[in-house]
């Protein structure tokens, strides 16, 4: 067998076990292609394709830069380098390699659309959506293009030009992710009727189906079930149950007996909610049941509107047992929570540092107490936080408190809940559950929020809310509801 006969059987054959996703075949195919001969291009740029797929993204980025190196005028390597250096946490390098490329080939679509996610990564967005344009006009038919456009529309607070893109992108293609992401745009806008059936759609996302639960008990849709056991199961974070457990009476009140399925932080104080018969954690044996919901259906199930949020608070409260004072003194008691899970793609823009905080923690009109689990508490706050076992805890702390401040995270939703006073520190792209334009909440009417004008700015968060503070006053002041600070 000559050599180049050799060289195109090897290749045809590592490319078939790539396509059919037997990856150690593959690699071991071009890796022997690539020791025979280096440059072999076929070889480096489907190995990268493949390391890239692995998620070895510095030798993805290393066997593409090689096959850039010896054609530089092919868009691909190109493209699969930049999106190399994106995973290999090189913005720079990525945007720079995008640019080139779009450069050399202004009719390539994909280009377009890939700068537009190497801008978003770095919270360019405006120029982001304008790349996703670019891809659109190259490429009409283009439904991811489309797609990214919505999402990065929603994140700019454009939702009725994101809702645009959104349905856009549905005409080309039916696709769960885009129904998702028309959902919370909806839903930014408070438009509920439609944006609630949209939102059923999460079950089906490459985010949500690998944890989705799957029961042989058929799904409630809020039928009549008089004497029959419903789960209700959690999903997504800590705040959306928590802000979403309000529903469980109303589903009481129809006559199932409520058992909730809940992450174990959660299951003692969810015993303190009005018509819970049972709460087990995720790793507990189930009970027998009848029927099944997932919580954040219940809006739909329900027909929430703006105006019909059941909204009354407090909904749920410490065991009374639970409760300690914590300390005399005429101080304002502000509890603070100013980090939510660093392993949320989101969570660099939601949480504050110490160093944002500074301008209130050197307040000495305020004693300051941490609600920040799993993290030091800076010099000069004090920390309740070593005795507190889960939300229950919490919650005993947090009844003590005149105050609750809170970047976007499960703390503000259980002050909320409890009815206590609580300001939101939130960003400038915030949840759709904050809606727009508002510094209330229809879904808590204890609470205020201060947003960030402008992405990334803190600093003017923080000087509203130390301006406030010092316009409040003491906590005996009118402006204070009747019964902050008080245990219950």
């Amino acid at each position: 067998m000559s050599s180049d006969a050799w060289f195109a059987e090897a290749f045809d054959a590592a490319s078939r076990h790539h396509e059919a996703g037997r990856a150690a075949e593959a690699e071991a195919g071009y890796r022997d292609i690539l020791r025979r001969n280096p440059d072999h291009l076929g070889a480096l740029g489907e190995f990268g394709r493949l390391a890239l797929q692995l998620g070895q993204a510095r030798t993805a980025a290393a066997l593409l830069a090689r096959a850039v190196a010896l054609r530089p005028e092919d868009p691909i390597f190109r493209n699969n380098l930049a999106a190399a250096y994106e995973h290999a946490g090189r913005p720079a390098e990525a945007l720079a390699c995008h640019r080139a490329n779009i450069a050399r080939h202004p009719a390539f679509a994909p280009g377009f659309n890939n700068l537009g996610n190497a801008l978003k990564s770095l919270d360019r967005v405006e120029s982001a959506i304008a790349a996703y344009r670019r891809a659109v006009a190259v490429a009409p038919g283009d439904w991811l293009a489309l797609n990214n456009l919505g999402s990065s529309l929603h994140r700019a607070n454009r939702d009725a030009e994101a809702v645009a893109a959104y349905r856009a992108a549905l005409a080309l293609r039916d696709d769960p992710e885009i129904h998702h992401g028309l959902a919370l745009a909806l839903l930014a806008q408070g438009d509920f009727a439609q944006g609630w059936p949209e939102y059923e759609w999460r079950a089906r996302t490459a985010q949500h189906v690998p944890g989705w639960p799957r029961f042989a008990q058929p799904r409630w849709q809020g039928e009549a079930a008089a004497g029959r056991i419903l789960l209700i199961h959690a999903e997504q974070g800590l705040g959306d149950m928590l802000q979403f457990c309000r529903y469980v009476p109303l589903v009481a009140a129809r006559g199932v007996k409520i058992v909730l399925w809940m992450p174990d932080p959660l299951v003692r104080l969810l015993r303190r909610l009005d018509g819970v018969a049972e709460v087990v954690g995720l790793q507990d044996p189930l009970p027998a049941f009848d029927l099944h919901c997932p919580m954040m259906s219940l809006p739909l199930i329900f027909g929430t509107r703006l105006e019909t949020i059941p909204a009354a608070v407090p909904y749920l409260s410490p065991w009374p047992q639970d409760i300690v004072p914590l300390g005399a003194g005429s101080s304002l008691k502000v509890g603070l929570a100013w980090a939510g899970n660093p392993y949320l793609q989101a969570d660099r823009r939601r949480s504050l540092s110490v160093d944002d905080l500074r301008p209130l923690l050197d307040r000495a009109d305020v004693a300051w107490y941490s609600l920040q689990k799993d993290k030091d508490a800076p010099p000069g706050m004090i920390d309740p936080m070593g005795r507190v076992r889960d939300f229950a805890d919490t919650a005993a702390v947090i009844a003590n408190l005149d105050l609750v401040i809170s970047a976007d995270t499960a703390v503000a939703h259980l002050a909320g809940a409890m009815g206590k006073p609580v300001w939101l520190l939130n960003r400038f792209d915030a949840e759709w559950r904050w809606l727009r334009d508002r510094d209330d909440s229809p879904w808590y009417p204890t609470l205020r929020q201060f947003r960030q004008t402008t992405p990334g700015d803190w600093a003017g968060v923080i000087a509203r809310v130390d301006a406030e503070l010092r316009r409040m006053g003491a906590p005996s002041s009118s402006h204070w509801p009747n019964g902050a600070g008080c245990t219950i």
